[in-house]
């Protein structure tokens, strides 16, 4: 949903995955990026004041940062599309979040799958699920013997499409 007229304020550091979409999202759609130093992503004040200065539509982060944000007195004032992924998002902090945002998106990936893998239009605090794949990319849920498991019942996560690789080669000094 981003566009050229959105401007994101990115948060993550450079070494994590999830910079990259913070670098390369705005990019590819014409939008603005708004790159914030390691004080000033941690610090909820100095962010709210960044969103307000710049008119922010878009920050992707943890739960931690907009816990920070809320605390440090983020209301309506800063209506963005709230992006939050890199842990679980609790049905409370989701509330308050859903009281200050724009919107709420909920968003599961882990490293090893290139960002993300799944993405939730959060819109009710009690209904939080991690969401439906994102295009090209796949979610079983299965057993301890990798058989497909029905809705509702609770099995391990796996992830298959473009963004996970086929297989994995080690290579050590001198083999291949």
């Amino acid at each position: 949903g981003m566009t050229a007229e959105d401007k994101l304020v990115a948060v993550t550091t450079i070494s994590f995955d999830i910079a990259g979409l913070e670098l390369f999202l705005p990019l590819l759609t014409g939008a603005e990026i708004v790159l914030v130093d390691a004080a000033t992503a941690k610090d909820g004040r100095a962010l709210l004041d960044v969103i307000s200065a710049e008119k922010a539509t878009v920050m992707q982060a943890t739960p931690y940062t907009w816990r920070i944000m809320l605390e440090a007195g983020w209301d309506k004032t800063a209506p963005i599309k709230a992006i939050c992924g890199g842990e679980a998002l609790p049905a409370e902090l989701a509330e308050r979040i859903l009281g200050a945002a724009g919107s709420l998106w909920n968003v599961y990936g882990p490293t090893e799958t290139t960002i993300w893998s799944t993405v939730k239009h959060i819109t009710d605090p009690g209904k939080i699920t991690i969401g439906r794949p994102i295009d090209n990319t796949s979610i079983y849920i299965l057993d301890k013997f990798l058989k497909p498991l029905g809705p509702g019942i609770p099995g391990e996560i796996y992830i298959g499409g473009e963004g996970v690789a086929d297989h994995a080669r080690i290579i050590r000094r001198g083999e291949d």
